[in-house]
């Protein structure tokens, strides 16, 4: 029977990582990483301070963030809750993985140069919406029902030349193409005040 040490080994290795800094992230390394919202909350933090952070003042934002309310606003209950599953759990288990360097003994963290490299979008999908590939699959259905309808001379559709639907279904996927993009700049970890899947404290609405 493996002991602790030996799953948690055997798991590192299945992901291609392991602790040396010179080991590259493997895709579901990044995806293990982000699959706990308070190691999603990190990352965001590290990518929008760009330096090295106390655990402390990690804690205190997480906390802020967890409790929609600013930080001055944290309680001392509230962060050591915090604090104690990032020095426990999420740090040394993120240090393992390579995307951070936790130092136990000074409590700092840092982003190893591996994930500053590279950019993480978040696609946090509202309820009551729906995936861009689902939007893209509709539009291109609709874009291709009107062509259809015009080759087939359709009223009202056949009183459109060809080069009328190609002004319009160039027009379309631009205007598509150039929401998504402005969206997709809100999903970059690290862009906006707060992480997406968190109202903003009162401290960003004022």
């Amino acid at each position: 029977m493996k002991s602790k040490s030996q799953v948690l080994t055997d798991t590192e290795k299945a992901l291609g990582t392991n602790s040396s800094d010179d080991t590259e992230l493997s895709r579901e390394a990044v995806f293990e990483m982000l699959s706990s919202r308070r190691r999603r909350y990190t990352l965001h933090y590290l990518f929008q301070r760009g330096e090295l952070v106390t655990i402390r003042e990690l804690s205190e934002q997480l906390a802020a963030w967890e409790n929609h309310i600013d930080r001055q606003a944290v309680t001392p209950k509230q962060r050591k809750r915090v604090y104690t599953a990032l020095h426990q759990t999420h740090l040394p288990r993120m240090d393992r993985f390579g995307v951070v360097e936790f130092d136990r003994d000074r409590g700092t963290i840092a982003m190893t140069d591996h994930v500053a490299e590279f950019d993480i979008y978040l696609d946090v999908v509202p309820q009551d919406d729906i995936p861009w590939s689902q939007f893209y699959l509709a539009l291109g259905a609709v874009l291709l029902a009107l062509v259809v309808a015009a080759m087939v001379e359709v009223p009202p559709f056949s009183y459109v030349g060809g080069f009328g639907y190609a002004l319009f279904v160039a027009a379309t996927l631009t205007i598509a193409g150039c929401v998504h993009t402005l969206r997709e700049r809100r999903t970059l970890v690290g862009t906006t005040a707060t992480p997406l899947e968190v109202e903003p404290p009162r401290e960003i609405d004022e």
